[in-house]
């Protein structure tokens, strides 16, 4: 399945820096100057999860196949964009394409680096963002009310039923907050599909001096409060950090670095993880000898679900899923072992995909 982060934030916060290091590439001109991205920057990066591997050794897979996360960097909002100042609705835009939005806040103090309002305060830049996102969905919406009104006096039910909607997200809207905080319950796959900005999930990332990634500091602190408040996920990273990080050349390198560092983990692993958590997403494996491969799906979603998302004739024929727990496969040395041990699974169209799950799809079209 798709998954799209859309990184925001104000000029010279270090979005296109932190792109640059997720992505390995030097795709996004980092420059200190607001509006230096003009057309967002697009690229797709590896999740990084060790259980594939230990799969592929154990099956000998001739070929390793991870799942992937695109990042779409955004250029810089200013105060006044969902009124057109500086690059204005194009940028908007590109945020109603995403899944979460990523929104990076400068966490730093640097005299050589100018801040677009003068001085660093995380809130205070948080809430230009959120409340640009807020005014471009609140035109929205009035706009979606207004052609709604005569079709929904009309008896259309669907037109009915859409415009109660939007009318309990419009309150959040006028008061300058997020239409995410008044989904009705029930609804939320409705919204979604409304592709509002503010109703989509956010991630505050602060961005740190090198020496300050371990605990953060007073700024990011602000943001950690911020973030609770909101339900919102947060994490800590230096930009420049994750961007040497992606220079060096092999695996070892890097955790001998990070581990100087006193880190466990890259930036890039943090923010996978919390994006997971967002998205509400897990991850199956299908396993053999040419390839040992990662997919992700939706938690909750029933085993043909899954099929599908490997070939949506898998999903269409689905007749039954051989299933594995990953801690199975690896404790009984593969798929004979696990077969033998009883641990293999044959499981129909209401299993529920669980984590780590290694499947094999039996199906017919």
């Amino acid at each position: 399945m798709g998954f799209k982060c859309g990184i925001v934030g104000l000029p010279n916060v270090g979005k296109s820096t932190l792109f640059n290091a997720l992505t390995s590439t030097q795709a996004a001109q980092a420059a200190n100057y607001p509006f230096c991205t003009i057309e967002p920057n697009i690229g797709r990066v590896e999740v990084p999860d060790p259980r594939l591997h230990k799969l592929a050794a154990i099956a000998g897979s001739a070929k390793i196949i991870p799942t992937q996360i695109e990042f779409i960097d955004i250029a810089g909002i200013v105060k006044g964009a969902s009124k057109g100042e500086g690059l204005g609705n194009k940028f908007l835009s590109h945020i109603r394409e995403v899944d979460a939005i990523v929104h990076v806040v400068r966490c730093f103090e640097d005299g050589d680096i100018t801040h677009v309002e003068g001085g660093v305060d995380p809130l205070r830049d948080a809430e230009i963002i959120e409340l640009e996102l807020v005014l471009a969905d609140l035109e929205s919406v009035e706009k979606r009310i207004q052609n709604l009104a005569k079709k929904a006096k009309g008896g259309d039910k669907e037109s009915i039923e859409q415009l109660a909607l939007l009318e309990a997200l419009l309150v959040p809207l006028k008061a300058g907050k997020p239409a995410r905080t008044a989904v009705p319950k029930g609804q939320e796959k409705q919204a979604k599909a409304l592709q509002l900005i503010t109703t989509k999930p956010m991630m505050y990332v602060c961005n740190v001096k090198d020496h300050e990634i371990p605990k953060g500091n007073a700024h990011s602190d602000k943001v950690q409060q911020k973030a609770t408040t909101e339900g919102a996920q947060k994490v800590i990273i230096c930009a420049k950090i994750e961007e040497e990080i992606a220079n060096l050349g092999s695996d070892d390198e890097k955790k001998e670095f990070l581990e100087s560092l006193g880190l466990s983990e890259s930036g890039l692993s943090q923010i996978i993880r919390a994006g997971y958590n967002l998205l509400n997403l897990t991850t199956f494996f299908t396993v053999g000898p040419k390839e040992a491969h990662a997919w992700t799906v939706r938690k909750g979603a029933a085993a043909p679900e899954a099929a599908g998302a490997i070939h949506t004739d898998f999903e269409k024929g689905f007749i039954r899923a051989e299933t594995i727990a990953y801690d199975d496969y690896v404790q009984f040395n593969g798929e004979a072992g696990a077969r033998d041990a009883g641990k293999l699974r044959l499981e129909g169209k209401d299993y529920i995909t669980q984590d780590g799950d290694c499947f094999h799809f039996r199906f017919n079209v």
